[in-house]
């Protein structure tokens, strides 16, 4: 339980905390648990190898008629998005581009992402692959499918 007389005794059972979790009977000094982890080398940040693409946050939702699917693709020219699909399952791949920043020494704080996104779903029901329209408009990208019409459950006798 942590105590509140003053910030040195909540710090000092922080650090036997910490002591604890990494399995060591010392106690970590002040100073030294303060400290973030140390950040990746320079050259883990270069290499191309690790390069993953962004993930595309979309929603899914139903109509009585239509399946919908959302994503925000705000800054995203049109040309430079790709919609497939193939076998029930939507792809989504695209590049959103910063744009020129010529003379840039040094960022203080960068959370934008930029560069290529993809995203691929399992549509949660049946579509019709010749009914589909994609419309990017207000950095929403919307596509809707004419959903395939199930029969009424159909009673099957078992023999």
């Amino acid at each position: 339980m942590a105590r509140r007389n003053n910030d040195d005794d909540l710090l000092l059972e922080e650090d036997e905390l910490t002591a604890a979790f990494l399995g060591d009977d010392t106690t970590i000094p002040a100073e030294e648990s303060a400290q973030s982890p140390a950040a990746p080398a320079e050259d883990e940040w270069d290499d191309e190898e690790n390069i993953v693409p962004g993930q595309l946050a979309v929603d899914v939702y139903e109509t009585k008629e239509k399946l919908i699917v959302k994503a925000r693709t705000a800054g995203v020219n049109k040309n430079d998005l790709d919609v497939s699909i193939s076998d029930n399952q939507l792809t989504i791949r695209g590049t959103l581009t910063s744009g020129a920043e010529d003379g840039v020494e040094n960022y203080f704080l960068q959370e934008c992402y930029w560069g290529e996104f993809s995203r691929t779903i399992a549509l949660p029901v049946p579509v019709k692959e010749e009914e589909i329209e994609a419309v990017l408009k207000d950095g929403v990208l919307t596509i809707s499918f004419g959903k395939v019409q199930q029969d009424t459950v159909k009673k099957i006798q078992v023999m």
